[in-house]
């Protein structure tokens, strides 16, 4: 049999052995799998870094139906979200820091589309017809909470989206961050009232320096930047290429399983 090529973006045993045990097993009875759960991931992130269509992936890797398969049904059950949460908490844990945060920072990240989809549209200010990442990290950059809405969205809009499953969620979270773009009282007493069922979370909006010209870095909002930076590695991520958002959320959870996991073994 030909040897397999080794790819940059191939998981070491090292870092294998921390997801495995993440991964759904393969059903017991039938035939036997044709490909492993570890080359099936590792054709995942190959297509996230290179970018390419799916029909594009090497012939050394599984077939890319096969591939596809398991990242559909891994997105749609809920898997790749219940990984990228279990690994940000060991992460965290690992950091010092506790499973769930105190404090997150609030974003959106405008980005064109290349192909016509669900819910695609323009955004006057920064003139791109495409979609908007709506982003709850937290104070290490990591992800909370992701939606992917059509960039006509205005920002205030798509925070009810994103602040929505704190609700049920990050339950010692207490306060969000959030440049000027979400300053209103609407947004602000909404955060107040709604989440208070549970507890109350308040919405801290870090301004500009009166005398700022320029680009400079502001107190904990820089870190939503730099994890949008860190998709810029990923080619798949440098525009929308799916044709549902769902597809697109679940990317993101992928390239940081794969960016938490390189620092989980680090």
């Amino acid at each position: 049999m030909k040897r397999r090529k080794h790819y940059e973006t191939d998981l070491t045993d090292a870092e294998w052995e921390r997801l495995a045990p993440l991964v759904p097993a393969v059903k017991e009875g039938g035939r036997p799998a044709a490909h492993s759960r570890r080359n099936i991931v590792n054709a995942i992130l190959y297509w996230a870094r290179a970018g390419g269509p799916w029909r594009l992936l090497p012939g050394d890797l599984p077939p890319w139906q096969t591939v596809y398969h398991y990242f559909k049904l891994w997105r749609d059950n809920g898997t790749w979200r219940r990984i990228h949460d279990t690994l940000r908490g060991d992460l965290r844990q690992q950091l010092g820091r506790n499973r769930e945060p105190s404090a997150a920072v609030l974003d959106s990240q405008a980005v064109k589309t290349a192909l016509p989809g669900q819910n695609a549209g323009y955004e006057a200010g920064k003139k791109i017809k495409g979609r908007k990442r709506h982003l709850v990290v937290d104070l290490l950059g990591l992800v909370l909470v992701v939606v992917v809405t059509a960039a006509c969205v205005q920002d205030r809009d798509g925070a009810y989206l994103a602040l929505a499953p704190l609700a049920t969620r990050f339950r010692p979270l207490r306060t969000v961050f959030a440049d000027q773009a979400y300053a209103g009282d609407l947004l602000f007493d909404w955060c107040w009232t709604q989440l208070r069922r549970w507890r109350k979370v308040f919405l801290w909006i870090v301004k500009k320096p009166a005398a700022q010209h320029g680009f400079q870095l502001l107190p904990k909002r820089w870190v939503v930047e730099r994890t949008f930076g860190w998709f810029t590695w990923w080619r798949r991520l440098s525009k929308d290429y799916e044709r549902h958002t769902a597809t697109s959320e679940a990317l993101i959870h992928v390239v940081m399983i794969r960016l938490m996991l390189r620092r989980l073994v680090r």
